[in-house]
Protein backbone atom coordinates (compact mmCIF):
# COMPACT_ATOMS: atom_id res chain seq x y z
CA UNK A 1 0.00 0.00 0.00
CA UNK A 2 3.02 2.37 0.80
CA UNK A 3 3.88 2.20 -2.55
CA UNK A 4 1.23 2.27 -4.60
CA UNK A 5 0.39 6.15 -2.77
CA UNK A 6 3.91 6.85 -3.09
CA UNK A 7 3.50 5.69 -6.92
CA UNK A 8 0.60 7.70 -7.25
CA UNK A 9 1.02 10.55 -5.13
CA UNK A 10 4.30 11.53 -7.74
CA UNK A 11 2.35 10.42 -10.82
CA UNK A 12 -0.39 13.05 -9.34
CA UNK A 13 2.80 15.91 -8.72
CA UNK A 14 4.15 14.97 -12.02
CA UNK A 15 0.78 16.02 -13.55
CA UNK A 16 0.83 18.93 -11.78
CA UNK A 17 4.29 19.85 -13.22
CA UNK A 18 3.29 19.36 -16.74
CA UNK A 19 0.42 21.74 -16.13
CA UNK A 20 2.98 24.23 -15.01
CA UNK A 21 4.53 23.99 -18.07
CA UNK A 22 1.94 24.10 -20.05
CA UNK A 23 0.62 26.82 -18.36
CA UNK A 24 3.99 28.47 -18.28
CA UNK A 25 3.67 28.48 -22.32
CA UNK A 26 0.54 29.46 -22.71
CA UNK A 27 1.09 32.91 -20.47
CA UNK A 28 4.49 33.97 -22.13
CA UNK A 29 2.98 32.65 -25.56
CA UNK A 30 -0.42 34.73 -25.36
CA UNK A 31 1.20 37.65 -24.63
CA UNK A 32 3.32 37.60 -28.35
CA UNK A 33 0.44 36.10 -29.90
CA UNK A 34 -1.48 39.32 -29.01
CA UNK A 35 0.96 42.35 -29.19
CA UNK A 36 1.16 40.96 -32.73
CA UNK A 37 4.68 40.39 -32.78
CA UNK A 38 7.20 37.53 -33.78
CA UNK A 39 6.78 34.64 -36.25
CA UNK A 40 2.86 33.93 -35.57
CA UNK A 41 1.93 37.57 -35.74
CA UNK A 42 0.00 36.89 -39.22
CA UNK A 43 -1.39 33.97 -38.19
CA UNK A 44 -2.74 35.32 -34.94
CA UNK A 45 -4.46 37.88 -36.92
CA UNK A 46 -5.81 35.72 -39.47
CA UNK A 47 -7.20 33.07 -37.48
CA UNK A 48 -7.70 34.57 -33.91
CA UNK A 49 -8.72 38.47 -34.39
CA UNK A 50 -11.80 38.08 -32.42
CA UNK A 51 -10.55 36.40 -29.50
CA UNK A 52 -10.29 38.38 -26.49
CA UNK A 53 -6.55 37.92 -25.11
CA UNK A 54 -5.81 36.43 -21.52
CA UNK A 55 -6.50 32.89 -20.14
CA UNK A 56 -4.92 31.39 -22.49
CA UNK A 57 -7.45 31.97 -25.03
CA UNK A 58 -5.37 32.96 -27.81
CA UNK A 59 -3.32 30.09 -27.30
CA UNK A 60 -6.04 27.37 -27.61
CA UNK A 61 -6.93 29.54 -30.68
CA UNK A 62 -3.67 28.96 -32.36
CA UNK A 63 -3.74 25.53 -31.17
CA UNK A 64 -7.26 24.80 -33.27
CA UNK A 65 -6.22 26.07 -36.42
CA UNK A 66 -2.57 24.40 -35.85
CA UNK A 67 -2.82 22.79 -39.25
CA UNK A 68 -3.44 26.12 -40.69
CA UNK A 69 -0.51 27.66 -39.14
CA UNK A 70 2.81 29.19 -41.24
CA UNK A 71 6.04 27.35 -41.25
CA UNK A 72 7.73 29.68 -39.27
CA UNK A 73 4.39 29.87 -36.24
CA UNK A 74 4.87 25.87 -36.93
CA UNK A 75 8.39 26.46 -36.14
CA UNK A 76 8.39 28.90 -33.33
CA UNK A 77 5.51 26.96 -31.18
CA UNK A 78 8.13 24.06 -31.21
CA UNK A 79 10.67 25.85 -30.12
CA UNK A 80 8.19 27.37 -27.18
CA UNK A 81 7.49 23.20 -26.77
CA UNK A 82 11.05 22.80 -26.08
CA UNK A 83 11.69 25.43 -23.77
CA UNK A 84 8.85 23.77 -21.61
CA UNK A 85 10.80 20.62 -21.65
CA UNK A 86 13.20 22.51 -20.24
CA UNK A 87 11.53 24.62 -17.40
CA UNK A 88 10.25 21.12 -16.64
CA UNK A 89 13.77 19.37 -16.18
CA UNK A 90 15.19 22.62 -14.08
CA UNK A 91 12.01 23.80 -12.07
CA UNK A 92 10.48 20.51 -11.30
CA UNK A 93 12.12 19.74 -7.66
CA UNK A 94 11.17 23.83 -7.29
CA UNK A 95 7.71 23.52 -8.34
CA UNK A 96 7.19 20.59 -5.88
CA UNK A 97 9.20 22.17 -2.82
CA UNK A 98 7.89 25.54 -3.07
CA UNK A 99 4.08 25.20 -4.12
CA UNK A 100 3.09 22.11 -3.53
CA UNK A 101 0.17 23.47 -2.08
CA UNK A 102 -0.85 25.65 -5.18
CA UNK A 103 -3.63 24.37 -7.18
CA UNK A 104 -2.83 24.40 -10.80
CA UNK A 105 -4.46 26.85 -13.43
CA UNK A 106 -4.53 30.25 -14.24
CA UNK A 107 -0.87 30.66 -14.06
CA UNK A 108 -1.09 29.96 -10.22
CA UNK A 109 1.86 27.91 -9.72
CA UNK A 110 3.81 30.35 -12.64
CA UNK A 111 3.24 32.75 -10.59
CA UNK A 112 4.30 30.86 -7.52
CA UNK A 113 7.38 30.16 -8.76
CA UNK A 114 7.92 34.18 -9.53
CA UNK A 115 7.09 34.95 -5.82
CA UNK A 116 10.33 32.77 -4.84
CA UNK A 117 12.31 33.61 -6.89
CA UNK A 118 15.09 34.28 -5.02
CA UNK A 119 14.61 30.44 -3.12
CA UNK A 120 14.98 28.65 -6.86
CA UNK A 121 17.75 26.97 -8.01
CA UNK A 122 20.12 28.80 -9.93
CA UNK A 123 19.22 26.46 -12.96
CA UNK A 124 15.00 26.93 -12.70
CA UNK A 125 15.92 30.67 -12.32
CA UNK A 126 17.68 31.17 -15.42
CA UNK A 127 15.04 29.18 -17.12
CA UNK A 128 12.05 30.57 -15.67
CA UNK A 129 10.24 33.10 -17.30
CA UNK A 130 9.99 36.94 -15.51
CA UNK A 131 6.81 37.23 -14.52
CA UNK A 132 4.11 39.36 -15.93
CA UNK A 133 4.83 43.54 -14.87
CA UNK A 134 0.99 44.77 -12.91
CA UNK A 135 -1.00 41.39 -13.77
Amino acid sequence: MGKTNVSCSKSKSMSVFIAVVAALILWTAGDIFAQGRGPCAEDAAKYCKDVQPGGGRMARCMKDHENDLSAACKEHISQMKQRGKEIHEACQDDAMKLCKDVKPGKGMIARCLNAHREELSPGCREKLPEGRKGK
